[in-house]
């Protein structure tokens, strides 16, 4: 379709500014305030306007960013050091009380009129406090061993003190751009913010190139909207965009490797595909319709097929190296195998009908290309074990608002750099966590599953042995989730970016995020 869709190519060329280069997203951003944005283009495009106190590095361990140290005199207090000189994008400092700010309202997200479903990632924290103008202590609750990564980039942003509900229409952080503008399913624009201290080396005490080797830095990025991975593919081939992250098809990456005048930069992703089910659903309620549906999948053959090997099989959602996930021999497999699903859906009541069919169920997707094509191939293989599934496919933000209220039977998401933690599953399985406070969208509820989580997330000591106690407690978690089946992890795919040899200096990162834009150049 795409050798054909370029053989009659005569769209318009768009005129290109000096030192403008343009990134294609699938959709819209639902709200590039840091704190009420969740999907992954407000992370992706809001992680360029925005800093976190810590920054995650390869190994999803943290490293100083907006805070320079921190420490914890005891098990219920944290204090972080702020570093001096860092401004906001309309000439403001950067200070404790714009954090204080920032971490009040997450807490309490009526003190600033907003919707968020990060609140809960905040909930052991009992106030926060500005010491002095960059020192800022934290006062918890109970002892909460996951709240440094949800203060880390992707998650979290320092927006200025005061910010209401309104700030994703106009959003002001500190990072290296700054927002222009915003037409909503069309683009978003930043242009570089000079004054920004991650780029100044004296403040970031970095040795790094400030951008162009040979050639210059960006001063402007145009995100466009382009929802139709075809019309994608076809923007990079004609040099009307400069890059996609991660969103062609597998074929289309494949079908441009040798296209003039582009590259593609790969590495191994940390993101997660995933399967959710609504388990207060009657059709779902059973775990064994559930795990019968893992068994009607042929997830090696998808990966075979549609992402042409390049992607990873996931038993948990914990990419490769993360310290807390379970090893395959730790977790319930689920193999290829359709008679053993029949199996499960007769043994849980539910017989063939003269037509075959045992079970009807309905999938919910958004419009992705990739996505799309994954349905269908699943359509099929559910049909072999008695299953019929319809496909219900809608724009992103009717999908994402449909899975947030709980109006599906199945869903397919991705999990985007909030998996890299083992909080993870606190977020989506504890039954504290029903939305809007949490993403647990299938209602799971399971009592020894909320104990181990509340265990593990407060447990205190030596860094080594509190690790070891905690990686225990998470495995069970795992153990029980790969039984139960509130969802079923698919695969970690490679990061693809399809870029024109005009951008340089593209590193492919573990969660796709847009970091390579921080410090890319534009050839001459």
């Amino acid at each position: 379709m795409l050798a054909v869709a370029m053989s009659m190519a005569g769209c318009h060329v768009a005129r290109r500014e000096a030192g403008t280069v343009v990134v294609i997203l699938e959709s819209s951003p639902n709200n590039l305030d840091p704190r009420q944005g969740t999907d992954a283009q407000s992370e992706h495009v809001g992680g360029l306007i925005f800093d976190a106190l810590v920054k995650k590095d390869e190994n999803y361990n943290m490293k100083p960013w907006l805070a320079t140290s921190w420490e914890q005199p005891d098990a219920l207090t944290w204090v972080f050091h702020l570093r001096d000189g860092a401004r906001f994008q309309d000439g403001r400092p950067l200070e404790a009380a714009d954090v204080v700010w920032t971490i009040a309202s997450l807490m309490d997200a009526k003190l600033a009129g907003l919707i968020t479903a990060k609140s809960g990632a905040f909930a052991a924290v009992d106030r926060v406090e500005a010491r002095d103008r960059l020192t800022v202590v934290v006062r918890m609750k109970r002892p909460d061993a996951g709240l440094l990564f949800n203060m880390s980039d992707g998650l979290f942003g320092v927006v200025p003190r005061g910010a209401g509900a309104d700030f994703g229409l106009h959003p002001v952080g500190s990072g290296p751009f700054r927002f222009v503008s915003q037409v909503q399913d069309k683009e978003v624009v930043l242009e570089r913010f000079s004054e920004c201290w991650s780029q100044n080396p004296t403040l970031s005490q970095s040795t790094r190139n400030d951008g162009a080797p040979n050639g210059s830095r960006i001063e402007r990025m145009r995100f466009e909207v382009v929802p139709d991975t075809i019309t994608s593919a076809l923007e990079l081939q004609k040099g009307s965009a400069d890059a996609a992250s991660n969103v062609l098809t597998p074929d289309m990456v494949y079908a441009l490797r040798d296209a003039p005048g582009l590259e593609t930069t790969s590495g191994p992703g940390s993101n997660v595909w995933y399967l959710n089910f609504n388990v207060a659903d009657s059709a779902l309620k059973d775990k064994r319709v559930r795990q019968a549906v893992a068994l009607a999948m042929d997830r090696e053959a998808i990966v075979a097929a549609l992402w042409r090997g390049h992607a990873r099989l996931a038993d948990t959602l914990l990419p490769e190296g993360q310290w807390a996930a379970a090893t395959d021999a730790e977790l319930a497999q689920y193999p290829h195998d359709p008679a053993r699903a029949a199996a499960l859906l007769e043994a849980a009541g539910l017989p063939a009908g003269r037509d075959g069919v045992r079970l009807r169920l309905s999938l919910k997707i958004s419009q992705d290309e990739t996505t799309r094509l994954l349905a269908a191939v699943l359509q099929q293989q559910l049909r072999a074990a008695g299953i019929e599934m319809k496909i219900r496919s809608a724009e992103f933000g009717t999908f994402y608002a449909d899975v947030t209220h709980g109006a599906f039977q199945m869903y397919i998401l991705k999990w985007i750099g909030s998996n890299e933690d083992p909080d993870i599953y606190r977020y989506m399985d504890s039954s504290g966590m029903f939305p809007p406070k949490g993403a647990n969208r299938g209602h799971y509820v399971n009592a020894r599953v909320d104990a181990l989580l509340a265990k593990a997330a407060t447990e205190t000591g030596p860094e080594a042995e509190v690790q070891e106690r905690r990686r225990a407690e998470y495995v069970e978690v795992q153990h029980i989730l790969a039984d139960e089946l509130p969802a079923i992890p698919l695969w970690f795919p490679d990061n693809e970016v399809v870029h024109t040899r005009r951008l340089q200096g593209v590193v492919s990162r573990g969660d796709g995020n847009f970091d390579y834009l921080r410090d890319a150049w534009l050839r001459p």
